[in-house]
């Protein structure tokens, strides 16, 4: 998933955001709630999390709620307390959160409630998923999976063909491609994206022909199924 994780800048959200980019997820780290807020008109997420482990700053965790659910309606909302009572998690929940949950915080039960609260929003047409395909991707395992065969990715790999798979069809830039497979890093060599292009391209020719990513000219690459027209 591509996440926007908005952190109150404490030890706790240091750990988290490092364990959900090795939970292979693409995420956008911001440690400001403002800069959050804009971020999430600027670009599509599947996911926006927003940690406040002070109780001193639950308000305003609170008061972001709204403008953050109302800049991309298809984003799940999840909002991160310390400790806390029922009384404040249902305030957070009041103000427009799809879930809260406080300390302790298990990275196993938030990456369920991620994928519980994306599979609501699928079968309600509202999710950024791609058409139907029998083709998919399995994020416990890092593989592309399609009818009984898996091809293994390494995290790269797996970052550059959910990018691509977000769109099938459609032109996605270089640019794109770094900020969503490389997104803690502000200085990747653009060449990387041809090595991760060029290894994808050969592992599906030998184990995947359904699948193949396009160069397209002045534009970026293109990912077309078997059941996409090119």
């Amino acid at each position: 998933m591509r996440i926007l994780f908005i952190s109150d800048g404490q030890s706790e959200a240091d750990w988290l955001a490092h364990a959900l980019r090795e939970s292979a997820h693409s995420l956008q780290r911001v440690d400001d709630i403002r800069d959050g807020i804009f971020l999430a008109g600027q670009e599509r997420f599947d996911a926006v999390i927003v940690i406040a482990t002070v109780s001193s700053t639950y308000a305003r965790l609170t008061a972001a709620i709204d403008p953050l659910s109302r800049t991309d309606r298809s984003a799940i909302l999840i909002a991160l307390l310390g400790e806390a009572t029922a009384r404040d998690r249902a305030r957070v929940l009041r103000a427009g959160a799809d879930a809260c949950l406080s300390q302790p915080h298990s990275l196993l039960e938030l990456n369920e409630r991620m994928r519980a609260l994306r599979r609501l929003r699928v079968a309600h047409g509202c999710g950024n998923e791609t058409p139907a395909s029998s083709i998919r991707l399995d994020a416990a395992t890092r593989e592309i999976v399609a009818d009984d065969r898996r091809v293994a990715m390494t995290p790269r790999e797996f970052l550059a063909i959910e990018c691509l798979l977000r769109e099938p069809g459609t032109p996605v830039s270089r640019e794109r491609l770094i900020c969503y497979a490389w997104p803690d890093s502000s200085d990747t060599d653009p060449a990387s994206v041809n090595t991760i292009v060029s290894r994808l391209r050969r592992k599906f020719a030998r184990d995947l022909p359904q699948v193949r990513i396009d160069t397209v000219s002045c534009l970026g690459y293109r990912i077309v199924l078997a059941s996409t027209n090119p």
